[in-house]
């Protein structure tokens, strides 16, 4: 029997997975924009329409024409989407105004945040949230001072639920959720401290403070992440404290934006430090659906058999899928000449894939980060058991193919339409990895067993791995086919289950 791949959670993660994660920004930040000016004619906020209307387009238009401009004198596409976010989030931290004067300020912190994604870089990586610089800049020179107008009480209306989906879609909710944990304990210390009650501490932490922007919005901007979840759930108490104590270094005063600041600095000491140039090796077909591609690194890349890289392509009319990818590394870390991934062809592809695949070997591509935790535990004597559907065999490659993998015990249960779309099918018998293969027909591989077509329910996967149980469960594929291993995994009394679903695949 199998599995129902239908679930809620598989639902949106699909939905989402349908635009990029800075078109999915861009969409809730015009959303946000909406709801204030409704507050504005309704009387329930401060601003009048016409302040909130000639602060919007004077931070979008000036992060616009900025990245018009920069794009020039780097000799860069210009990154649409990127410059709309950063004007949309300096819209919601300025004052609202329609004084010439105060708007010039806000355009030049509009230029600062965007000349920052150029110039405050090391080796081709920029390591600073475009909008807190511009918002730190503003600050610290006296010309305007960043207020965070968007934790008026009303605005949570839109801003929690838009963050939750940023936050969802980007998988960042336990490094958000310490963040509010912690700014929100040391507020209502600092309250009960001076004589207030708890319950009003709470109530100005969370309504008077941007925690829940703060949290949805800037700290979760992807380029400025260390690479693992312990990094990031550290950084994200640090920034935590520095966010709710005030206090000051001679004339500079502890604000959100040097916070944030503070925090992408030790997230750059954690992470690559530098950009990522990849040089087009080779490409091979894996399945009528499936192709790899290998790069060697302009550098050796640092990181770990399971995880993932980001890869940019710039390139004219790209859709709404964006400018920059995630896929999983299939290569093995132990060899720092050679950097590979695999992705899924299909037609019409996107454009972004579309130009990936049309790149002759020698063409150069960048990489903007390496991160995931997706990795196998350090205990090797630990039983393994992987579940893999379709192009989600990636990450077990660049673990089957490192050393690491040698000598555990490891089962791959690996899902496919058809025999011949068992991507990777000679390697691992060459590997000797115990396979079970759920495909219409029986795949005839020495050593394998199968058990017809579609992902085994909880009954038949305890029948087919008796030990299932005993074992770490790794999980990776479609949303709906990560939600429909995961059921059968719990039911056949596996306890820990680690996943890595793909968006947009």
């Amino acid at each position: 029997m199998t599995v129902s791949l239908s679930t809620p959670s598989a639902r949106l993660q699909r939905l989402l997975g349908r635009m990029s994660m800075y078109r999915m920004l861009v969409v809730l930040l015009l959303a946000m924009a909406a709801w204030s000016f409704v507050l504005s004619l309704a009387g329930a906020l401060f601003y009048t329409p016409a302040e909130l209307a000639a602060t919007l387009a004077t931070a979008v238009v000036s992060t616009l024409m900025a990245s018009r401009v920069m794009g020039l004198l780097f000799r860069t596409f210009p990154q649409t989407d990127s410059a709309l976010i950063t004007g949309l989030l300096l819209f919601f931290l300025f004052w609202p105004t329609t004084d010439g004067v105060q708007l010039g300020w806000i355009a030049l912190a509009g230029l600062a945040a965007t000349a920052s994604k150029y110039v405050l870089v090391w080796r081709r990586r920029h390591i600073f949230n475009p909008a807190a610089v511009g918002a730190f800049v503003m600050g610290v020179t006296g010309l305007n001072a960043p207020v965070w107008w968007v934790a008026a009480p009303l605005m949570l209306v839109v801003v929690i639920p838009a963050a939750l989906l940023v936050l969802y879609r980007s998988r960042l909710l336990p490094m958000a959720g310490m963040f509010v944990l912690v700014a929100t304990a040391v507020v209502v210390i600092r309250f009960a401290s001076a004589g207030e009650s708890v319950l009003e501490g709470l109530a100005t932490a969370l309504g008077s403070y941007p925690v829940l922007f703060f949290a949805g919005f800037m700290l979760s901007e992807p380029l400025t992440l260390p690479p693992l979840r312990w990094q990031r759930l550290a950084e994200a108490g640090v920034v935590g404290i520095l966010f709710s104590v005030p206090f000051s270094l001679g004339p500079v005063f502890m604000s959100p934006e040097l916070a944030l600041l503070i925090g992408n600095l030790l997230a750059f000491a954690a992470g690559q430090r530098g950009g990522i140039s990849l040089r087009l090796r080779g490409s091979r077909e894996l399945t009528p659906t499936a192709r790899e591609l290998v790069f060697e690194p302009e550098r050796p890349l640092r990181y770990r058999a399971g995880q993932y890289l980001e890869l940019s392509l710039p390139h004219p009319s790209p859709d709404s899928r964006g400018l920059r990818r995630i896929f999983s590394l299939t290569s093995a870390p132990e060899d720092p000449q050679t950097v590979s991934v695999a992705l899924r062809v299909s037609s019409p592809g996107s454009s972004f894939k579309t130009k990936l695949l049309a790149l002759k070997p020698g063409a150069r591509i960048s990489a903007t980060s390496v991160g995931g935790d997706f990795q196998l535990p350090r205990d090797s004597g630990r039983k393994i058991l992987m579940m893999a559907s379709g192009i989600g065999i990636t990450p077990f490659l660049s673990q089957l193919r490192s050393p690491d993998a040698a000598g555990r015990d490891i089962v791959l249960v690996y899902s496919a339409s058809s025999t011949a779309e068992l991507a990777y099918a000679d390697e691992l018998a060459a590997l000797g990895v115990r396979v079970v293969a759920c495909t219409p027909e029986d795949p005839l591989r020495p050593g394998w067993t199968w058990l017809g077509a579609g992902l085994p329910d909880a009954a038949a996967l305890a029948k087919a791995v008796p030990d299932a149980a005993e074992r770490t469960a790794f999980v990776a594929g479609s949303p709906s086919a990560v939600a429909a291993a995961r059921s059968a995994l719990k039911g056949a009394g596996v306890r820990r289950v680690h996943t890595d679903p793909f968006l947009g695949y």
